[in-house]
């Protein structure tokens, strides 16, 4: 509130005395927001509730019985996703509001029962067999079409979190690609195979307006997903004289992903690309001083991580200045 206006409507006689007391006094016990405290209490609400279920259950599991749990659990999955289906509203391509936020808590506590379910079933009757990979592609599929119908950004972290744990249960058997990228680890294609792949839907979900806000998430995690898989790529091909590649593909992909915050004017994915880049040209510059071998070398290093660390304050007040030019 504007209280030097309401002082200047005071002093040109446009409002009384008792009328500027009034608006004085209200703004100094003005309300606040409890928006994001209670999304809070009630995001946690939902994991102690869970929690809690998981934990009476594993306590009376003799008494109880493996089936009534079962459809205890399936009970109450039924019962969320029955009355967010009953309160959604139609389906778009655009972003849709929730109709509240208990809806979007309801919906959540649905997906984790669901997981809940399908775990147990596994766990105790082995539906799938030894196929650990339909085990998670199910629930996958599921977590996604929920996150689509119903517009629900925390559902897809969901969907994405399942997909990783997918990958990692059926590409790892595909060692060859590990092995003839001189790699010891064989996670190291599959999830720079799923960054890419989340990178790619953030982009065809803003070209195609299709949930176009969904955009973020994909984004996030793909970004993240492919540098640190790119990183340990390197580090595990330490032996490699070729192993610099790794590095330079942190470049490159840094470079198209710098290009893309800079026409989105987001910050917040220019510092992560900047950092990421950063690390991987300090990584060469201290190998390169340290194959040296020279008694500088420590002294060199030193002075290049306090000069380039003030460089990149300066570079980054300066892209942020960009940024809002734009």
């Amino acid at each position: 509130m504007n209280i030097n206006l309401y002082k200047k409507l005071h002093t040109e006689g446009l409002i009384s005395e008792q009328t500027l007391e009034k608006i004085v006094e209200r703004d100094k016990n003005s309300l606040f927001s409890l928006h994001w405290e209670l999304k809070t209490l009630l995001y946690l609400g939902v994991t102690l509730l869970s929690t809690g279920l998981g934990i009476l259950i594993y306590k009376n599991i003799d008494t109880i019985g493996h089936q009534v749990i079962l459809l205890f659990i399936a009970a109450i999955c039924i019962g969320c996703f029955f009355y967010c289906v009953k309160n959604r509203k139609p389906f778009s391509r655009e972003k849709v509001k929730s109709p509240s936020s208990f809806d979007d808590y309801i919906l959540v506590l649905g997906c984790l029962s669901l997981l809940s379910f399908l775990g147990y079933l596994q766990f105790q009757y082995h539906v799938f067999g030894d196929n650990y990979g339909l085990a998670t592609f199910i629930p996958m599929l599921i977590l996604f079409y929920v996150a689509y119908e119903f517009d629900h950004i925390g559902v897809l972290s969901m969907g994405i979190t399942n997909l990783a744990i997918w990958l990692g249960a059926t590409i790892t058997p595909f060692t060859i690609l590990s092995n003839g990228l001189y790699s010891n680890n064989s996670l190291i294609i599959p999830y720079l195979f799923l960054g890419l792949l989340l990178l790619s839907a953030a982009y065809l979900s803003e070209r195609y307006n299709f949930k176009k806000h969904f955009k973020f998430t994909y984004q996030n995690f793909g970004l993240n997903i492919s540098f640190i898989a790119l990183f340990t790529g390197y580090f595990s091909s330490h032996e490699n004289p070729l192993n610099f590649l790794w590095l330079v593909a942190v470049l490159i992909l840094a470079f198209v992903l710098y290009r893309d915050a800079l026409k989105n004017k987001s910050f917040y994915f220019l510092l992560l690309v900047v950092l990421y880049a950063y690390t991987a040209i300090s990584t060469m510059v201290v190998r390169i001083l340290f194959n040296i071998d020279s008694e500088a070398a420590f002294v060199m290093v030193l002075l290049y991580f306090i000069g380039s660390a003030i460089g990149l304050i300066m570079a980054l007040v300066q892209l942020n200045k960009k940024i809002k030019d734009i």
